[in-house]
């Protein structure tokens, strides 16, 4: 992609909040190696961290840190780039700051503009962007590993080979219609076209049933408690948390809305939410928390329906719709034992028996949704959307065998249109401001 020249130099704080360590200011534009040269008196080596005295336009010293110097092309954003690494005092970043805004064609940057400017230079392709935004967001160790993956190219290779095939195929399929006397325009169409893209649509759809699994990653594995009240639910959510972060009380109805935690088990993130007891109640609020509960848990990954072993009345929820229940029975340490035997595992937050083999089974459950994370993994609902119009645009080229050649040449070509703008190797503005958004400024 041919480098873009912008008009103005963008500048930001890129460390974290101040007061720190270091603070790190970061520049880019064709006003870079001015401002450079104005405030240290001269521009250092290339890539070379050069100890200096930051100066104001009259020379009077601001702070003493290392500057470096990234020269177009060879920058993140392709552009003449500047790092600042200072001493991290509000103070000090301030009077850098306002040093900035007294040049010419300087101003503070915007969310993800630096990332942007580097797309718009062919740095990375869209994918890649936004698999830096998840590595910078990432809290677990896949997360960190899938954003990596993605921000390689492995997910664009994958893509631009697909796209590769579909622009193929309409080749092939124009070269009949143009040249379907010559002797050297490769055989039938139908032979070496229409089962290559059978092939391509059953890869796509299975990409495509991946993304729960990518979803899983990025998002969270969701565990949801439901039982009757009393049941022992905000206790168990207290021992995961090793917390008190639900109320726990004799009174049945306490909880009345969703409360969640966030696990990190085998480097998988896993949601924990606490419900409202269910029952028959007249009481609006509550009524309200128990729909809400139901409708969590028809959404969970892995339901967790406890069961208070020590009440003989009591019994598993049996109206949950959703096929992943695990039974669990509570207060084993007043259990009756007869209780016990409908239930999958058995727990006491107060003698902490089995917790640490529930907390296993999360695990478990949870590495197994997951998979392998070999392979790339479409992570966002924009991925997904386009993969699916992929699909069926092909699937039109593939079984509308009546129509016309052309026609289904056409289908072809959008479909590779929504590939492309995965990616971003086609138009794809309308997104752009959606996909940038999301970093934070300095980024």
């Amino acid at each position: 992609m041919k480098q873009r020249v912008a008009s103005e130099t963008i500048f930001a704080l890129s460390s974290g909040r101040l007061p720190a360590g270091v603070a790190v200011i970061r520049l880019s534009g064709p006003q870079t190696r001015f401002v450079i040269e104005t405030i240290f008196g001269r521009v250092p080596l290339p890539r070379v961290a050069t100890l200096k005295t930051l100066c104001d336009r009259v020379g009077n010293p601001i702070d003493r840190g290392l500057i470096l110097y990234f020269p177009a092309p060879y920058s993140f954003t392709g552009e003449d780039c500047g790092e600042f690494h200072l001493h991290g005092g509000k103070a000090v970043a301030d009077a850098v700051i306002t040093l900035l805004y007294s040049f010419d064609g300087c101003r503070m940057a915007e969310a993800g503009e630096f990332t942007r400017r580097a797309y718009a230079n062919g740095k990375f392709d869209l994918t890649a962007a936004e698999g830096l935004a998840d590595l910078i967001a990432a809290e677990t160790e896949s997360q960190r590993k899938l954003a990596l993956q993605i921000t390689s190219g492995a997910q664009a290779s994958l893509y631009a080979g697909w796209r590769e095939e579909l622009i193929r195929a309409r080749a092939y399929i124009e070269a009949e219609l143009d040249f379907a006397d010559e002797s050297d325009v490769p055989g039938s169409v139908s032979d070496q076209v229409w089962t290559g893209m059978r092939n391509l649509t059953q890869r796509i759809q299975k990409h495509i049933s991946d993304g729960r699994r990518g979803a899983l990653v990025r998002d969270g594995f969701r565990v949801v408690i439901v039982g009757a009240p009393n049941a022992g639910k905000s206790s168990l959510l207290n021992a995961l948390a090793g917390s008190d972060v639900a109320i726990v009380s004799d009174e049945p109805g306490t909880t009345r809305d969703l409360i969640e935690i966030k696990l990190d088990l085998a480097g998988l993130a896993v949601l924990v939410t606490d419900t409202a007891g269910l029952r028959e109640t007249d009481g609006k609020v509550e009524r309200i928390g128990i729909n809400r509960a139901r409708e969590r848990a028809a959404a969970a990954d892995l339901v967790l329906a406890l069961v208070d072993l020590s009440d003989p009345e009591a019994v598993l929820p049996t109206d949950i719709d959703n096929d992943m229940v695990l039974r669990v029975g509570t207060k084993s340490d007043l259990a009756i034992p007869s209780q016990r035997a409908g239930c999958d595992l058995v727990i006491s937050t107060r003698s902490d028996e089995g917790l640490d083999a529930l907390l296993t089974t999360l695990e478990t459950r949870a590495v197994e949704a997951v998979g392998n994370l070999a392979d790339p993994l479409p992570t966002r609902r924009r991925h997904l959307e386009l993969l699916a119009e992929t699909s069926h645009e092909l699937d039109a080229a593939i079984h509308q065998t009546n129509a016309p050649l052309e026609v289904r040449a056409e289908y072809l070509r959008t479909a590779s249109y929504a590939l492309g703008r995965i990616t971003g190797h086609v138009d794809v503005e309308d997104i752009l401001d959606v996909v940038f958004s999301q970093f934070c400024i300095g980024k």
